[in-house]
């Protein structure tokens, strides 16, 4: 049976002590301890997560004991014992940082409710610490869509391995929706109400992201000033989403690995080792056999993660999801906005599906967003897609000069968009004169003959 937490008992008497751990032993990995000496020694080598603490021990007071265990790690919870002549000293505790305390004699339904309203504290601290961080970066798409065949496929895929624990690798171009099929396995497994933690590994230095993944002891290096709980220990009995895993720096793949197949680790600084039990759902843009080859990812790592392959395709490959795409997103506004949805004019559609969508379902996911916000109507013409950047289609059928113009026009009705149409302070942005922009002439810095 898998222990919830790690307990320390610390009371001079060894009658309590036993009592206490005849009861926690089969649901918790419990420590025991006559002395505050005793008690520290057991703190400095071990991963505690709540100490019952008695108020009165014989080398140290039970304040001073709080504030010393508080130094070692701030995320110890502390539930004091204590009898009734000591009530003053317990508020003080209180005061100190103990979360709770019981009076002698105790029952022992009364402490295991204690410790149970701790550990439920515990996750939900953890919870809204991640889900804050979650809340800036939540896209609006929360849900896959498709009726192509490989996206089927994928469903069906998704369906079978929700239940197990095995780690998945998400490959395929971005903005395909590699998160988002992370997402899914995670909400059909069994782990659905406990933490999805994403961890974007492009988006954090690589010398940080030790203590992003394992977190940090207090004092581990300059500015540590806090002990802090990794992704990894917030994701307990859920699922880590490593997205971009393609980045991650060789020696940090390495001790990733070791967490992957032990299923435990340590936080920086720190000697205790912490369990977890997570799923390991990792993605990429790049091929990485190719970086294998190339001696920038680890095989090792690399078969650890292929458990189970999942490779989403382009846009450009499932096209006939393109309606349904945007139908999704134009209801997506309208809720959000609260305002009627709209829909897209039979040209307008063709026209996108024309397109080859280089950066797919993201790409898409801005259009309708901009096209919704700027069509005063309820249909959206292909009039109103006129920012819509289908001109990299052509790009190799265009010499260098009218590349150049095509996007110089571009850049300025973007311009003119920004301030209403007013040329004047359009003319200003560009740092070109008015009469300029009125006669749209411009020296091009690209002549005829330099094209020959």
């Amino acid at each position: 049976m898998e222990k919830r937490a790690s307990i320390l008992v610390v009371d001079d008497e060894n009658g309590i002590r036993q009592s206490l751990n005849m009861v926690l032993k089969d649901e918790f990995m419990v420590f025991l301890a006559g002395s505050g000496k005793e008690a520290l020694e057991i703190l400095n080598n071990n991963n505690v997560a709540i100490a019952l603490l008695d108020i009165l021990l014989p080398d140290i007071s039970g304040i001073e004991l709080i504030e010393t265990i508080k130094k070692i790690d701030s995320n110890i919870e502390i539930i004091m014992i204590t009898a009734d002549k000591e009530i003053k000293s317990a508020v003080k505790a209180i005061k100190s940082g103990a979360y709770e305390y019981i009076l002698k004699p105790f029952l022992i339904d009364d402490v295991l409710a204690t410790i149970n309203r701790v550990l439920e504290k515990n996750t939900l601290l953890k919870e809204v610490t991640y889900l804050r961080e979650e809340l800036e970066r939540c896209q609006p798409l929360q849900k896959i869509i498709g009726e192509n065949e490989q996206m089927k496929e994928i469903f069906e895929l998704m369906q079978t391995i929700a239940e197990s624990s095995g780690a998945v690798l998400i490959q395929g171009e971005s903005g395909t929706g590699k998160e988002l099929a992370a997402r899914a396995v995670h909400n059909l497994s069994s782990r659905k109400n406990n933490p999805f933690v994403v961890v974007n590994c492009a988006a954090i230095p690589a010398n940080l992201m030790e203590s992003v993944l394992f977190g940090h002891h207090r004092g581990a290096f300059t500015g540590a000033a806090y002990t802090t709980t990794g992704r990894l220990e917030i994701a307990d009995k859920g699922t880590v989403f490593l997205d971009d895993i393609d980045t991650l720096d060789i020696s940090m793949q390495s001790k990733l690995l070791r967490v992957i197949q032990e299923k435990e680790f340590e936080r920086v600084g720190s000697n205790k080792i912490i369990r977890i039990n997570v799923r390991f759902i990792a993605a990429s843009n790049k091929e990485l056999k190719d970086l294998i080859s190339q001696g920038k990812f680890r095989e090792d790592l690399f078969y650890r993660l292929n458990v189970f392959p999942i490779f989403i395709p382009p846009l450009r490959k499932r096209k006939n999801d393109i309606p349904l795409l945007l139908d999704y997103f134009l209801e997506w506004n309208a809720a959000h906005n609260g305002k009627t949805t709209k829909c897209f004019a039979k040209e307008a559609i063709n026209k996108l599906l024309e397109y080859d969508w280089p950066g797919n379902v993201r790409e898409l996911q801005n259009v309708v967003e901009r096209s919704f916000t700027i069509t005063k109507g309820n249909t959206i013409h292909l009039k109103d897609l006129y920012r819509f950047d289908d001109d990299r289609r052509d790009l190799l059928n265009q010499t260098l000069k009218q590349a150049t113009h095509a996007f110089r026009q571009r850049y300025i009705d973007e311009v003119l968009e920004q301030v209403h149409g007013n040329r004047k302070k359009a003319a200003e942005i560009l740092g070109i004169h008015r009469n300029t922009l009125l006669s749209n002439t411009f020296d091009d810095p690209i002549s005829d003959s330099d094209e020959a």
